[in-house]
């Protein structure tokens, strides 16, 4: 089955915030450790050796679908492209030093879980008004996601259903379910994805289809 291109809308809106994860040095470092070209790399997640280049240099960024599809391509988990594995397994993780990685318009996504946690994944998300998750909705696996509302009010679109939540709600659904959030409030909104098992450790290259929503990624 073809795999789905990249987009050259995203790879390069979020560049800041992964350059102060060093995620780009990391991600070269783990992928020249499995002797793994800039071309295979790119070939294998859909993409060119260019942008997978401009990545590993912090000219660009890339959204939490591309670094899932970089991850699984090196056999690795999301939190593998962030971590320093000699860090101490118990070492707090400050706001300000969240991996942070752009998601849509408005808004970001920051990964809360870290190694030795394998069970689940739990991500913060913060959406400016009117920021969401993108124009059209999306899907990654055939997980199980929690999604709860912290802050603020947003529009969860969940299929062919759509939820006005506020603080405090939550909803459970399969990750297969395409499914958008946007920030409908007047205010900035806050909210927490918790999936099980994590899609990063064990996604499909191809799961990310056209129709499903384009991942920016070059």
């Amino acid at each position: 089955m073809p795999r789905a291109r990249a987009s050259r809308t995203d790879g390069l809106n979020g560049a800041g915030s992964q350059q102060a994860s060093g995620v780009g040095p990391r991600i070269k470092a783990l992928r020249t450790a499995r002797s793994v070209s800039l071309r295979q790399l790119a070939d294998m997640i859909g993409t060119t050796a260019s942008f997978i280049s401009q990545l590993e240099r912090n000219l660009c960024g890339a959204n939490t679908p591309t670094l899932m599809k970089i991850a699984a391509a090196l056999d690795l988990g999301i939190n593998d492209l962030f971590e320093d594995n000699g860090r101490p397994p118990h070492k707090v993780l400050t706001r300000e030093h969240r991996p942070v990685v752009p998601v849509g318009v408005g808004g970001r996504k920051m990964l809360l879980s870290r190694r030795p946690i394998h069970e689940f994944e739990v991500y913060a998300g913060h959406f400016e008004v009117g920021g969401s998750t993108g124009a059209e909705a999306y899907t990654h696996g055939g997980d199980h996601e929690m999604f709860i509302v912290l802050k603020g009010t947003v529009e969860l679109t969940l299929g062919d259903e759509s939820h006005i939540m506020g603080e405090g709600d939550s909803v459970e659904y399969a990750t297969s379910t395409p499914h958008r959030t946007v920030n409908v409030g007047d205010t900035p909104a806050e909210v927490l994805w918790i999936i099980a098992p994590p899609t990063s450790g064990a996604v499909e290259l191809d799961q990310y289809r056209p129709g499903n929503r384009s991942h920016p990624g070059e």
